[in-house]
């Protein structure tokens, strides 16, 4: 007579406690992941998207304790989801592709002013340190061209591009140098963008607007806020060098700024290894953490040097200041 078959011994119920803790810690940053990396954002992940940083430090986590407990099959994606969250985050903070080096120094700087409220004098003290040549504002209001005015903007930047309105809408472009072409252009969701095409001496003209799509603010004006990036002017090696500046309310995880991105600019935060570097919210909005909501985008035959953030009371975003290189004008052949 056969001895009865053994059955296997049972896991320990805290054994497997352990292994479906580890598994609850990989699975929200795995599902994040595939969302960011299929570009598939859309309802309510438009604006958990922006928060994808946070999300990469947190797929950290499981790793320890699934190596510390040989749970290899869940260590093994633990690691995949750590790797692939820093081949998509982590070059932003990496220095690289800056574009030309030679060429003409062009100082620029944007900020939105909240409802033209921010400070005035700040704003103007800014340009004047850091020997900005071009600024341009969002949700600029007709109060807020009044006080910039006051604190001595024009003085130094006399030439101008102004759609100034009530609330968050209006925009503007201040240059230290002559500008043709000045204008705005209304987008889908409400917001206007200041253009105009700036000579700096001894470069090349540029295209400069003021860049501020709808904010994606709840799930009704999503799709505006979609259309507005597609909207937005690619640019290419032919014609005038084009600069996209402003509150583009959208971080590098989404899609349409990749996308608009990928249509001839560079990002000059990534550029200088500054792409996670916050600017909003920086007033009010308690409790929700801060993303990289400003940029600088530039034609990539226009080089970054450097870029730097600024802290402008009165404001929930903070101006981003960007030192570029413009392609050189020609110059006239020797006699």
């Amino acid at each position: 007579m056969s001895a009865p078959a053994r059955k296997p011994p049972a896991r320990p119920r805290g054994r497997v406690a352990v292994t479906v803790l580890i598994w609850v810690l990989i699975a929200p940053a795995l599902l994040w992941l595939t969302v960011r990396a299929t570009g598939w954002d859309r309802g309510p992940l438009v604006q958990l998207l922006a928060y994808t940083p946070y999300v990469a430090a947190w797929s950290v986590l499981p790793v320890v304790p699934a190596l510390a407990t040989r749970r290899w099959t869940a260590a093994a994606v633990a690691l995949a989801v750590v790797l692939l969250f820093a081949l998509l985050v982590a070059p932003r903070a990496i220095p690289g592709g800056r574009g030309p080096a030679t060429g003409v120094r062009l100082t620029v700087m944007t900020s939105n002013m909240l409802f033209g409220g921010a400070d005035p004098e700040q704003i103007v003290g800014l340009v004047r340190e850091h020997d900005v040549a071009v600024l341009a504002v969002q949700e600029f209001t007709t109060d807020g061209k009044q006080a910039l005015a006051k604190a001595g903007l024009e003085d130094l930047l006399p030439y101008q591009s102004l759609a100034d309105e009530p609330g968050a809408s209006g925009s503007g472009l201040y240059s230290r140098y002559p500008i043709a072409g000045a204008g705005h252009r209304r987008m889908g969701g409400g917001f206007r963008q200041a253009y105009a095409t700036v000579q700096p001496p001894h470069a090349e003209p540029v295209l400069v607007e003021s860049a501020h799509p709808r904010a994606p603010s709840d799930l009704g004006v999503n799709r505006l806020w979609r259309d507005d990036l597609a909207a937005e002017p690619g640019t290419g090696p032919d014609g005038v060098p084009r600069i996209l500046l402003g509150d583009f309310n959208a971080t590098l995880d989404h899609a349409p700024l990749r996308r608009l991105i990928a249509r001839g600019y560079r990002d000059a935060g990534a550029a200088t290894g500054q792409g996670l570097t916050p600017t909003w919210p920086y007033l009010e909005h308690r409790g929700i953490p801060w993303v990289t909501l400003d940029h600088v985008l530039v034609d990539k035959r226009i080089g970054v040097r450097e870029m730097s953030v600024h802290r402008i009371a009165g404001s929930d975003h903070r101006a981003v200041i960007a030192a570029l290189t413009l392609p050189a004008a020609d110059q006239p052949a020797a006699d």
